[in-house]
């Protein structure tokens, strides 16, 4: 029993952003309806896509849409609109990412749902927003969120090396969180006033956020500086260094007055803080590439496992710059709760909210394609003999 438990929500969105919202509010207790077109959402087919790991299990599809429910209704048919209207009379949250200019024809308009549910809460995702001259450009979070945010810019390795790539779902999650907020907002304000609502987030505005620190200095009309490289960055104490092991680590010491003299206490060189160009905080600054040679030659003589207790006992920040397998396998998340077991005996990724007091449904397996048809319509009143008139008219897919 969740905080949700009673809570119906349809789940019409496709790929990542959408459905992860769902995934959240049924790891708290909704009852989630995943509602695809004939052939299924097309992100069933994204692990298989060139360059994606390879493996024996549809990964994606098991960790966005698990304990979900599956419906799949041909909405560009009206018979197939008004089996969805009919359940909508019944449902507390509508989730879609078809842009505006597509809602008509799949009978899916906010306005045309709300008429039929008041408490209904409209929930759009959208690549670029509901309004202005992009509303109905199509997008994923490598387009919409990663490359129009400045994001996929400013994360290159410097300023001569080619915009950095993101990877699949790489801004679709955060969004799908962003979403859920929204989500639980309008859940809130239900509460007060019995009203639904439409709640909306776009892939855009959510890359925008997450680059709000760059973004707003370009508002306030901050100065840029090109990325420098590595060996010439302006911080030597926040920088990339390698272990004598090869493994990258990243040091990040913003509290130089107390960190600086610990870390070369780490070193064994306290000395090193008496050299004229160290000597204060602005010195180290207008000496960075030759204190960034220094400390590189000295994080050289020892491996990362070496370093890892000394930077840690002396409350140093940092941490190894990891594979995502190595993410993957580590304890830490298994000991919070970040990756927990499936009712399969294998390991997911949770959702990363915790409430007190709540324990998260147990992570069961993703729906089939439409697998649940008959269940889910007889809930909703349909007869044996109409289930089997719309599925020959070919409503409920081939």
């Amino acid at each position: 029993m969740g905080i949700f438990t009673g809570l119906r929500v349809i789940d019409a969105a496709t790929y990542i952003a959408g459905p992860s919202a769902t995934t959240i509010l049924g790891d708290f207790g909704a009852s989630v309806i995943k509602l695809e077109p004939p052939g299924g959402d097309a992100y069933r087919a994204l692990s298989t896509m060139p360059g994606q790991p390879r493996g024996e299990t549809d990964y994606p599809w098991v960790v966005d849409n698990r304990n979900k429910r599956g419906l799949v209704l041909d909405l560009k048919q009206p018979a197939a609109q008004a089996v969805l209207h009919r359940l909508i009379a019944d449902t507390d949250i509508f989730v879609t990412n078809a842009v505006p200019r597509l809602r008509e024809g799949l009978g899916i308009r906010p306005e045309q749902l709300a008429a039929l549910n008041p408490r209904l809460i409209y929930a759009a995702l959208t690549a670029y927003g509901e309004t202005g001259p992009e509303a109905s450009k199509t997008g994923f979070d490598s387009t919409a969120f990663w490359a129009r945010s400045g994001l996929m810019d400013l994360v290159r390795a410097d300023a001569s090396a080619p915009p950095a790539r993101s990877v699949a779902g790489q801004g679709d999650h955060p969004t799908g969180v962003a979403l859920y907020g929204a989500i639980v907002t309008a859940l809130y304000r239900r509460e007060k006033t019995g009203q639904g609502g439409f709640v909306g987030v776009s892939l855009q505005a959510s890359g925008l956020w997450s680059n709000a620190f760059m973004v707003q200095a370009a508002l306030d009309g901050a100065t840029f500086l090109p990325r420098p490289k590595r060996e010439d960055a302006p911080n030597p104490l926040g920088n990339l260094y390698q272990a004598a092991c090869g493994r990258w680590f990243l040091l990040a010491l913003l509290n130089e007055a107390r960190q600086w003299p610990a870390l070369l206490q780490v070193f064994g060189h306290p000395s090193w803080g008496e050299d004229p160009r160290f000597a204060t905080q602005a010195l180290r600054r207008q000496n960075a590439k030759a204190l960034v040679a220094l400390l590189g030659a000295a994080f050289a003589t020892k491996t990362m496992a070496e370093w890892r207790p000394l930077l840690d006992g002396a409350g140093l920040t940092f941490d190894a710059v990891t594979t995502t397998q190595e993410a993957a396998a580590s304890d830490q998340p298994r000991t919070t709760g970040a990756i927990r077991r499936t009712l399969a005996g294998g390991w997911t990724v949770d959702s990363p909210m915790v409430i007190a007091g709540e324990e998260k449904a147990p992570a069961g397996p993703p729906p089939a394609l439409g697998g649940d048809a008959e269940a889910i319509l007889e809930e909703a009143g349909y007869s044996a003999a109409e289930i089997g008139q719309l599925r020959e008219a070919g409503v409920l897919g081939p």
